[in-house]
C-alpha cells in the first residue's frame, strides 16, 4: 500500500479545462503529460501536451476524473505543486503554483528551484 502524497494536485478549474481540452482534441487520448525542459532566463519551463500512451517509467495521477502522466524527469521539481488554470481579462492559461520555485524570470515564463 502506498500512503505518500500524491506528487501534484488540480484545482476544479483546471480539471475541466483538461476535460475541455482533451473532448476538442478530435481523437481519443489518454489524457496529458507534464514535464519540464530547460528554458527561459531562470532555467526550467514546465512543457503540457496530450498523451496517446504512457511511457514507462511516467507517474499517473488522476484527479478529478483526469488522467495526468507525470514525466519521471520532472517529478522532483514538482513535488506539492497545485496546477490551475485562470482566465484574465488579457490572458489565460494554465499555471503552477510550486512550492519548491525560489524563483521566476520577469516574465514569469521560466522559474528555478
Amino acid at each position: 500500500m502506498n500512503d505518500r502524497p500524491p506528487p501534484m494536485s488540480l484545482t476544479d478549474t483546471a480539471a475541466e479545462r483538461v476535460k475541455a481540452m482533451l473532448a476538442s482534441r478530435g481523437k481519443p487520448s489518454l489524457g496529458v503529460r507534464i514535464g519540464i525542459r530547460s528554458k527561459g532566463c531562470s532555467g526550467l519551463s514546465y512543457t503540457l501536451e496530450f498523451a496517446d500512451q504512457k511511457d514507462p517509467l511516467d507517474e499517473v495521477l488522476k484527479d478529478k476524473g483526469v488522467t495526468i502522466l507525470i514525466d519521471p524527469k520532472a517529478t522532483l521539481f514538482i513535488l506539492g505543486t497545485e496546477m490551475d488554470f485562470v482566465e484574465e481579462e488579457l490572458q489565460s492559461g494554465f499555471v503552477f503554483r510550486n512550492p519548491n520555485e525560489k524563483g521566476r524570470c520577469g516574465c514569469g515564463e521560466s522559474f528555478h528551484v
